[in-house]
């Protein structure tokens, strides 16, 4: 959660502050606010709740004096509602010292108390003032802004990114993380800082990336990083993959427009340097042969969505590699003290690279013995300098919250491993490999087959619908984790109730929810290669019909038996059995934009959701 940007420099930093929170404003936008040092040395701040347009309209009526030196920050509300007074930067050692904050500081209380005792007043109810008023203390003992900030980060228990600056001195930013994301951009005679490389890419695509409990310091002249000892520590450089235009709308009426029209191109991207000889050979896994043949089991960790990907991956990894598999949510794996151990390996998934549930438990994961292999969208991510292997997938920027084109990335990605690690254990011919390679390499064409031919019907039919207060989704083996997609999509940006449930659990409970007008999407297997599958799904149509729902099926094309039983019919390509979960998402992501904007939501921006879940 939370976007934060910082510039050092010698441009002006209003434009380069504002336009980075643009890009962030995804991480959330309960509120916003930039502090700039101006060219007469004087700190000047401006922060207001509501959407980062609220700050541009007051800025548009009331300029801050511009400067070189600028730290900005968009909210998602931890500690405190989004309310002005809590919006950041916020200020300490009398109006000198501006703070901005990503996480939690789970001691703050505490750490309050002390403060008040020794007579300090608080204008804000969260945590940040807290670290901004520690900050100004040690900075008026010491006069050294690197110090007081490595002296003040010692003593916080929890997540966090903390960037400061100080009037004193023009030029320097100091920023610290803790279990929060934190990059580094490199520019020509100026740097900058990010919660991701989105903060300043329309800049620089060269980047650093900040490991834990360490503490940068940039200035027009350089970076230097230090861990929490104050000793310097080496910095992984990387180069951005993408330009800005990527996370630009292009035209389109919304992101997430755009990013389901980018599906196809998501799938093939991830594809794209990983097939040799006809096999699944992925570059980043040389060398982890002995891993992979030494497991006997696979745990695939994920929050939300990425969660439903491993669902998905889950069939592909047991029919194709052979290992069990069980998919955990990952706030939960680490409390109940799962049985794990070098013969574990565990997956986690997360397009941010930063979800904080996964990456605790990623980490305790390690801590108990497993090897650990992360799937990330995100260069330069915190989860992915944690695990032992990383596979990335190429989906490029995702800013809608709701993700679409990672989603099918990621299990691309899972499709991918699974063909590698049977591949390493023998455990399918080549020749099946193979055939699966060329299905996976066919999905593109056919996502975008969906996109030309139902993609005007889907909308209309969720124009239609833009009243529904309800809706349930059905499927069957890999057809299940994407009705939950569905459901999840819906409920995301529609705000409407809607439920997933596995065809098969319909009479033991949820089949009391149908009445007359209940509308049910229902993903239907194939007739072709899962015929008793197919059958059982059309069993269960016939049961929900009867008891007055209007059945939307999802079926692939010339799937004559689903006709008679069905009230609308949205045709997916012919695929194998795995693969039709990656085609018929698509039309779910398509209903649930078109319903959320006939309802006049913003799909991008759902209310109390941000896309980076950076908090436990």
């Amino acid at each position: 959660m939370c976007g934060i940007v910082g510039y050092v420099g010698p441009r002006q930093s209003r434009d380069i502050l504002i336009s980075g929170l643009a890009r962030l404003e995804y991480r959330g936008y309960d509120s916003a606010g930039i502090a700039i040092i101006d060219a007469d040395g004087g700190l000047g701040m401006r922060k207001r709740a509501g959407k980062l347009q609220v700050l541009r309209d007051d800025l548009a009526g009331h300029p801050l004096a511009d400067g070189t030196t600028g730290i900005g920050h968009t909210r998602w509300a931890t500690h405190g509602g989004p309310t002005d007074a809590n919006a950041h930067p916020h200020l300490a050692d009398d109006d000198k010292l501006a703070v901005i904050h990503n996480g939690i500081i789970e001691n703050f209380a505490t750490l309050k108390a002390e403060l008040v005792s020794e007579g300090y007043e608080f204008r804000s109810e969260t945590d940040t003032e807290v670290a901004a008023i520690m900050i100004g203390r040690e900075y008026a003992a010491s006069g050294d802004l690197v110090a007081a900030f490595r002296a003040t980060v010692a003593r916080f228990e929890g997540a966090y990114t903390l960037l400061a600056m100080h009037q004193d001195h023009p030029g320097l930013v100091v920023a610290a993380r803790r279990n929060s994301p934190l990059v580094i951009g490199l520019g020509e005679g100026e740097n900058f800082l990010g919660s991701d490389v989105a903060a300043f890419v329309e800049h620089t695509r060269n980047a650093l990336a900040i490991g834990q409990d360490e503490i940068v310091a940039i200035t027009p002249a350089g970076v230097e990083v230090t861990d929490f000892r104050g000793e310097p520590v080496e910095v992984e450089p990387f180069e951005v993959t993408w330009d800005s235009a990527a996370a630009e709308k292009g035209g389109w009426s919304s992101f997430m427009a755009k990013e389901v029209s980018e599906e196809p191109e998501a799938v093939a991207n991830t594809v794209l340097g990983r097939i040799r000889d006809g096999l699944v050979d992925i570059p980043e896994l040389d060398g982890l042969d002995d891993v992979f043949t030494g497991i006997n089991r696979i745990v695939v960790i994920a929050c939300g969505t990425a969660a439903y990907a491993g669902q998905t991956g889950k069939y592909a990894l047991e029919q194709w590699a052979r290992v069990p598999v069980d998919v955990e949510l990952a706030h939960e794996f680490r409390y109940r003290d799962p049985v794990i151990g070098p013969d574990t390996l565990v997956v986690s998934i997360s397009q941010s690279g930063e979800t904080m549930d996964t990456l605790m438990a990623v980490k305790y994961a390690r801590e108990r013995g497993a090897r650990t292999l992360s799937i990330c969208n995100t260069q330069g991510a915190t989860i992915p300098r944690e695990s032992d292997a990383i596979v990335y997938t190429h989906a490029g920027p995702e800013v809608a919250v709701a993700s679409t084109k990672a989603f099918v990335a990621q299990i691309t990605a899972l499709y991918l491993l699974a063909l590698h690690v049977a591949r390493v254990r023998g455990s399918l011919p080549h020749a099946e490999i193979a055939r699966h390679v060329r299905e996976l390499e066919a999905v593109p064409g056919k996502i975008s087959r969906i996109l030309e031919r139902e993609q005007e019907r889907t909308t209309q039919l969720a124009r239609w619908m833009a009243d529904t207060r309800s809706v349930l989704f059905l499927g069957r083996h890999v057809g299940y984790p994407i009705a939950l997609e569905g459901a999840l999509k819906l409920k995301e940006i529609s705000y409407i109730h809607a439920e997933g449930f596995a065809a098969g659990e319909l009479k033991h409970g949820p089949i009391a929810l149908i009445e007359p007008g209940q509308p049910v999407f229902v993903i239907v297997p194939s007739p072709r290669e899962s015929a008793l599958l197919h059958d059982k799904v059309v069993s269960n149509i016939q049961e929900i019909r009867a008891r007055g729902a209007r059945v939307i099926v999802i079926a692939e094309e010339g799937d004559a038996a689903v006709l008679p039983f069905a009230d609308e019919v949205l045709r997916i390509p012919l695929a194998g059995p795995l693969f039709e979960p990656l085609l018929a998402v698509v039309p779910l992501h398509i209903f649930a934009m078109g319903l959320a904007t006939a309802k006049g939501l913003d799909v991008d921006q759902p209310r109390n959701l941000a896309k980076s879940v950076t908090v436990e």
